[in-house]
């Protein structure tokens, strides 16, 4: 596991059909990496799926923010 005391790293990922680069510290990488092989899904393709259940929210937050909340409410046991 990476330090979990670093910057936040910008990756490009294809969501909905367009490009998004969203940054995230390697802590919630890491773990987005893990969820989406436990979900049995490409990384994007996890992405795209929190995306979804963001924009429904009243107040949709940020996408990097969705990402770190969703991980966090569905951290395995």
């Amino acid at each position: 596991m990476a330090v979990p005391y670093h910057p936040p790293v910008k990756r490009s990922l294809t969501i909905a059909g367009h490009a998004t680069s969203i940054s995230l510290e390697p802590l919630f990488w890491e773990m987005l990496r893990a969820a989406a092989a436990r979900e049995g899904l490409a990384v994007a393709a996890l992405v795209a799926r929190i995306d979804a259940e963001r924009i429904k929210a009243p107040t949709p937050p940020g996408l990097a923010s969705a990402i770190r909340v969703w991980l966090v409410a569905n951290r395995p046991a």
